[in-house]
């Protein structure tokens, strides 16, 4: 039996006008103007990636967990 993937790992990053949403290992990517909309087209997106395909042949089970990290600029003192 394959060892599938239980999550799909998603990074959040600030683009030039929008916030971008970007999986690592699948070609998804989408954008949002706020956190609550790119994650709501980030699932959206994944969504479409796998409809009608076999995830197990894709190494996924059947409905993998979305893990999503955030990169931020640090706050420095002045």
């Amino acid at each position: 039996m394959k060892n599938l993937k239980h999550t799909i790992t998603a990074v959040i990053s600030k683009g030039e006008q929008l916030l971008v949403a970007e999986c690592i290992g699948i070609n998804v990517v989408t954008q949002g103007k706020t956190i609550d909309e790119v994650i709501a087209n980030l699932q959206e997106a994944v969504a479409l990636h796998f409809d009608g395909e076999d995830h197990e042949a894709m190494g996924f089970i059947k409905n993998p967990a979305l893990v999503v990290t955030m990169e931020v600029e640090p706050a420095y003192a002045a």
